[in-house]
């Protein structure tokens, strides 16, 4: 495996006012990182830094952020733009949010696929279907024709997976997208995100509180407090043998089971 993105030293202000300090990490091809810490820690700044969705007041004020030899942070709008989806897919935490109620998922999908790439709609509905069957969607068709109301939450979810990976992106970035789900439906979702990764290798970064999620998908953890790095290496030897004091505090708060 080679590496595909590398932050180094980034610091990531809103209205001047420093919001994550230093954090460097490394993301291999293939590879599961997750980020987890409290709220307000910095996790989901800290990857939407690298698709340019900052905002107006957010900027990286210090280190670079490279995705195959292109330091994200210098390119222009135009150069994120086309990078986003082709390169690196988003999954937001609410992904029914992202979709208008009153257009079907069919078109919403399509709209967004063609600004990439030129492809008849029959075309579209072709590729669309093979995913989701690939994805264990027993009804593609049905999804694309149906409007997002007409999906519960966990499926919304689960659609907003598989449009992210309708280009194919090389890396993934999933902002706590099992948080507001089921404990059921969360276990469909993490199915689905490391199907995502066996079938098309793809790497990915997933943010969340959910200390068992990242236990059960990352290969690697980076644990964030107040905008700063305390914790960084394999999963198992972070979660099982922490040396940061608040890594143990964060493990403690995991409810077990009494006998």
């Amino acid at each position: 495996m080679g590496e595909i993105l590398r932050y180094e030293h980034v610091d990531i202000s809103y209205n001047q006012v420093l919001t994550v300090r230093d954090v460097s990490f490394t993301l291999e091809e293939g590879e599961i990182l997750g980020i987890v810490g409290e709220s307000g820690s910095g996790k989901s700044t800290l990857i939407k830094a690298a698709m340019g969705l900052l905002g107006p007041s957010g900027m990286v004020t210090r280190g670079d952020i490279w995705y195959r030899g292109r330091d994200i942070p210098d390119l222009s709008e135009q150069e994120i733009l086309k990078l986003n989806g082709p390169e690196l897919g988003m999954i937001f935490q609410y992904a029914g949010s992202s979709f208008c109620p009153i257009r079907t998922v069919g078109a919403q999908l399509y709209e967004a696929m063609s600004e990439h790439e030129p492809l008849s709609r029959e075309e579209f509905r072709q590729r669309a279907v093979d995913l989701l069957e690939k994805l264990r969607f027993d009804d593609g068709g049905r999804i694309l024709d149906s409007y997002p109301f007409e999906l519960s939450g966990g499926m919304q979810q689960r659609v907003g997976i598989a449009a992210a990976m309708l280009l194919n992106p090389k890396v993934l970035l999933a902002d706590e997208p099992t948080s507001a789900l089921d404990v059921l439906v969360q276990k469909q979702v993490v199915e689905e995100m490391l199907l995502v990764r066996e079938t098309f290798g793809t790497s990915i970064i997933l943010v969340a509180h959910n200390i068992g999620v990242i236990g059960a998908m990352a290969d690697k953890v980076l644990v964030l407090k107040n905008g700063e790095m305390v914790e960084y290496g394999e999963t198992q030897r972070v979660l099982n043998a922490p040396e940061s004091d608040y890594t143990r505090k964060l493990m403690s708060a995991v409810p077990r089971l009494r006998r």
